[in-house]
């Protein structure tokens, strides 16, 4: 048998520390809570010298030299490299845990299956540190709040409330769907706006070239052929000036400079100034509600913002309630994870009403993000006492309204920016044949050909 340390609290909340002669680490929790006490440190105790060389020498010196984890594993870690752990990675981890709860293992053999299939390095360590944390007489919450980095307070709390009501199956499965649909339409947006933008990016690339280096090169030619600028036709006039301004403004050549070597023009520096001011300021208080208002009621991209943060909101709040966490701080969590300033505030005023005692649709309906049909759902929820219900029927709604939203945007973007390619490209190859034709008619009319 195995001594172990241990510091634990009695039932008065007084610290007490001794050892116990037990064969494992968990058999002296067990042992302990038997005891009456809530253990709080539960460390094996060092062993002689004399065994420790024994060890050594039946182990053949495998543990010599750098820091070693269970199964020999060394623990290294760099900073810098796989300090954060994806969301998609998070929802897999979370689907897998509630699987394995749910189909009758315990937690703690759950977590160590878990760590042992795991490629993502960060998350590995971290189920290993929860693994340690539980094993040590901590609750699975106290040991995600340990990584607040990964887990967030949606996370930790779902979870604090699925311990206290003994239904953390039930409360992993509803987080693990949770953080699946909001991947689904995360990924939907993402990929629903992938095509218009890179064709714009492409569209733009085309006329900087087209204005910046072909155009230019027809200035000269024209100006020769038709004796200056006098003879051109205005259109053409027209798009070389803004070929020339473009050339001159964007990207210039300064023989000084690398023997004319490209550099960086006004526009180009007046852009990166731009983006600096503009970044600094949204990071402002007033600056930040201002831009979160304008996501919200700008044309075409407003309508998909607004339902994405309503569907947010009603999800989160909804499976925040039906998992047992407190009102109070279920909407705290909610406005801490709204993701928009205009919605946060919302909330704020939500949460002050609940706790004067009032109901939620009034402050809903005066802050002007939600319209009538979620205020109406929610005043229902909230008096037939199946709020939590009501509010994920809005979700899976709005989820829904999100996905037909992006695909009539996208839809709408397509011919939009086909007839805006085919306006410019057109403009600029019709302003390149004026001159053509203009002089082909004064050829066409010279009188060098026939006399009287």
């Amino acid at each position: 048998m195995a001594k172990f340390n241990y510091v634990a609290m009695d039932s008065r909340g007084k610290e007490t520390k001794g050892v116990l002669e037990v064969g494992s680490q968990s058999e002296a929790i067990n042992r302990l809570k038997e005891m009456g006490f809530f253990p709080t440190k539960v460390t094996e105790a060092e062993k002689p010298k004399d065994a420790k060389k024994d060890a050594k020498s039946s182990g053949g010196g495998g543990s010599s030299g750098g820091k070693k984890k269970k199964g020999g594993q060394i623990n290294i870690r760099i900073p810098g490299f796989g300090s954060g752990v994806k969301t998609k990675v998070l929802t897999t981890f979370t689907r897998q845990l509630a699987t394995l709860v749910e189909a009758g293992l315990p937690l703690l053999r759950g977590l160590r299956v878990l760590e042992k299939q795991e490629r993502n390095v960060t998350l590995k360590n971290i189920l290993g540190d929860l693994s340690l944390s539980i094993e040590g007489g901590s609750t699975f919450s106290e040991g995600l709040a340990q990584h607040p980095k990964v887990f967030n307070r949606l996370f930790i709390n779902m979870v604090k409330a699925g311990e206290l009501g003994g239904v953390l199956e039930v409360v992993l499965k509803r987080l693990a769907e949770f953080m699946e649909k909001a991947e689904k339409i995360k990924g939907k947006v993402v990929a629903a706006m992938f095509y218009p933008v890179a064709v714009m990016v492409v569209a733009v690339g085309i006329v900087a070239l087209l204005m910046i280096v072909v155009v230019p090169k027809f200035k000269t030619i024209f100006a020769d052929l038709l004796g200056g600028d006098a003879g051109m036709p205005g259109f053409t006039l027209f798009v070389l000036k803004i070929s020339e301004t473009l050339k001159d403004y964007t990207i210039i050549f300064p023989e000084w400079f690398f023997g004319g070597f490209p550099f960086p023009g006004p526009v180009v520096w007046g852009i990166v100034v731009f983006v600096i001011v503009f970044k600094v300021t949204i990071k402002t208080k007033k600056g930040m509600w201002y831009f979160d208002k304008f996501k919200l009621n700008m044309p075409v991209l407003g309508p998909v913002i607004s339902k994405v943060a309503i569907a947010r909101f009603t999800r989160t709040l909804g499976t925040l309630v039906q998992s047992g966490v407190p009102i109070l701080q279920a909407l705290t969590i909610v406005r801490e994870t709204a993701g928009n300033v205009v919605v946060a505030k919302a909330v704020q005023d939500v949460y002050e009403s609940v706790k004067e005692g009032e109901t939620i649709t009034a402050p809903l309906e005066k802050s002007g993000v939600f319209p009538p049909m979620v205020i109406s759902m929610v005043d229902v929820g909230e008096q037939t006492g199946a709020l939590p219900e009501m509010l994920l029927k809005i979700s899976d709604n709005f989820d829904e309204e999100v996905d037909n939203a992006v695909s009539a945007m996208t839809s709408l973007l397509e011919p939009i920016m086909i007839v805006f390619l085919a306006v410019v490209v057109g403009s600029i190859v019709i302003a390149m044949f004026l001159p053509l034709i203009k002089l082909m008619e004064s050829l066409g009319s010279d009188p060098g050909g026939g006399g009287e």
